[in-house]
């Protein structure tokens, strides 16, 4: 059952990173004035690349969903940072330029990172579901980081929004993902146990709420501004929530708790690498597009650097 759940675990990082790309590509030529809530989707919806990205979105929840109802939250959370090994140099071919070097190696590093805690920790499963008053401690945590989270970003813009909302869509995203194995749990009971358990309106608030929070990360800054964080945020809220949720727990032992630690580390370094390198993609891109053809030495017929999108994502 494990290997079965690591493999469908991989199998929606996949999807997620051809959703992500596609996703990102079509929300970043959305002007910031109808970006707003859900004036956002409205224009999207009316895109292909989007509906792309949404197939690739419900294909990959639902190999998630399948993962998780075989292994526990400690398992098959941690192996979705590998979308960011698809993700990341399918965006940049669709930019038309190459994967840089430092960005290849970071997006190894934080994967490597992510993965290995698997390996170390020996995760053990626990329990499903939980009674709302045990979620209560971890749901006004939670609810307090998005509060700020969401107050930031309604008066920033830029790569800074980004980052925000990228950390409101890994909270909800993990918050779904530890939903959704208790109403897996719950598929064997019924449709009249599925339809009236909390688990499941609370599960359709976080994964509609995640939604928007991504779209408009995607819109505000380039990919690699955003996906770092989801990727790495979700499956920690997730572990985090298992461990104090659902009772799930990992084997570790004397000197890898110091393992552990560097682990952290390095995946904090990789994701902040990434999120720069996008910031400085995203900015020369915006400064090339404002100076004016003739100061560049050319003729006032566009170049074909200038004639892309600045918008584009990194």
């Amino acid at each position: 059952m494990t290997i079965v759940a690591a493999g469908l675990a991989l199998v929606a990082a996949a999807l997620f990173a051809v959703a992500a790309a596609a996703q990102q590509r079509a929300a970043a030529q959305v002007p910031d004035e109808r970006a707003r809530g859900l004036g956002l989707i409205r224009v999207l919806v009316r895109r292909p690349l989007w509906w792309v990205g949404t197939g690739g979105d419900l294909a990959g929840y639902a190999a998630q969903a399948a993962a998780l109802g075989l292994g526990s939250l400690v398992l098959v959370q941690p192996l979705l940072v590998t979308t960011l090994l698809f993700a990341l140099p399918l965006a940049a071919w669709w930019s038309g330029r190459r994967l840089s070097r430092a960005d290849a190696v970071w997006a190894l590093v934080l994967s490597a990172a992510l993965a290995l805690f698997v390996v170390v920790a020996e995760p053990t499963a626990g329990v499903d579901r939980a009674a709302p008053a045990t979620w209560l401690p971890a749901g006004v945590v939670l609810g307090v980081l998005l509060c700020g989270c969401l107050a930031g970003a309604a008066v920033r813009r830029g790569a800074v929004r980004a980052v925000l909302l990228a950390v409101v869509t890994a909270v909800l995203y993990g918050l779904t993902a530890a939903l959704t194995k208790g109403v897996v749990s719950l598929l064997d009971d019924g449709p009249l146990a599925l339809v009236t358990a909390w688990e499941t309106p609370a599960l359709v608030l976080a994964a509609v709420g995640g939604t928007l929070a991504s779209q408009s990360a995607f819109q505000a800054g380039g990919l690699g501004a955003s996906l770092p964080i989801i990727t790495v945020g979700e499956p920690l809220v997730g572990v985090a929530l298992g461990a104090a949720v659902l009772d799930e727990q990992v084997r570790v032992d004397g000197a890898e708790w110091l393992l552990f630690a560097v682990l952290v580390v390095a995946m904090t370094i990789a994701t902040a690498a990434l999120a720069r390198s996008a910031a400085a993609h995203q900015e020369a891109r915006s400064d090339g597009a404002a100076t004016p053809p003739t100061a560049r030495g050319t003729n006032s017929s566009p170049s074909k650097g200038t004639a892309r999108n600045p918008s584009a994502p990194a």
